[in-house]
C-alpha cells in the first residue's frame, strides 16, 4: 500500500501476503482460475475468495470472469437445478450478489448470498445470506441479482474478505487511478 501510494509500482513482487502476476489480457482467465484453485489447495475455502473488477465487460471483466468461474466450481450437473435467464445462467449453489434491497427479507443491495434451491414449477428459488436471512425471489426479480464470484470493486465497499483477487490492464482511464489499488 505505500508503495502505491508513493507511485514505487515498478518493482512490485510477492511480498508477505499480496502478490503481483504480470500476463497478457488474454491470459488474465486462466492466470485467475490458476490463483484461486491455488487459494483452495492452501486450505481457502470458495466463499473466503472475492474476485474484484472495475467493469463488467471486456476480457477480465466481471461477466466473463463469473463465467468462467461458475463453470470451474459449479459447473452443470444433472443433479443440480439450474435457471436461464437472458444469457446468464444460475445454479445451485452458486454464489450470487443482491442488487436490489428486499426490506421485507432483510437483505440489501451488495449482500452476498448462495442459491440454496430453485424450484421450477413456482418459478421460484431460495437464496441464503450470511446463514439466517433467506430470500425467495420470483422469476421476474431475477434483474435484482447476479452472480458474485466476481463483483465491482465498488460493490465491494464495506466488505472484507480473506482472500481477494484484482485483475488490473490498462483501459478507460477514469477507472485506473491509485486510489482504486
Amino acid at each position: 500500500a505505500h508503495a502505491i501510494q508513493k507511485r514505487d509500482i515498478e518493482h512490485l513482487k510477492y511480498t508477505g501476503e499480496v502478490a503481483f502476476f504480470e500476463c497478457s489480457q488474454y491470459d488474465i482467465k486462466s492466470l485467475v482460475l490458476q490463483i484461486v484453485q491455488s487459494a483452495l489447495e492452501k486450505g481457502y475455502h470458495l466463499s473466503d475468495i472475492q474476485l474484484l473488477a472495475c467493469k463488467y465487460s471486456g476480457v477480465a471483466g466481471i461477466d466473463r470472469l463469473n463465467a468462467a468461474l461458475q463453470e470451474c466450481f459449479n459447473p452443470h450437473d444433472p443433479l443440480l437445478k439450474e435457471w436461464k435467464v437472458g444469457h446468464r445462467i444460475f445454479r445451485e449453489g452458486d454464489r450470487m450478489l443482491q442488487l436490489k434491497n428486499q426490506i421485507d427479507d432483510g437483505v440489501y443491495n451488495g449482500d452476498i448470498g448462495v442459491i440454496e434451491s430453485i424450484n421450477m414449477q413456482l418459478m421460484q428459488f431460495t437464496v441464503r445470506f450470511d446463514g439466517d436471512k433467506v430470500s425467495v425471489l420470483q422469476y421476474s426479480d431475477a434483474e435484482q441479482i447476479a452472480l458474485a464470484y466476481a463483483v465491482t470493486i465498488h460493490k465491494s465497499q464495506g466488505s472484507e474478505y480473506p482472500a481477494v483477487v484484482i485483475p488490473i490492464l490498462t483501459g478507460p482511464r477514469q477507472l485506473l487511478h491509485r486510489n482504486l489499488l
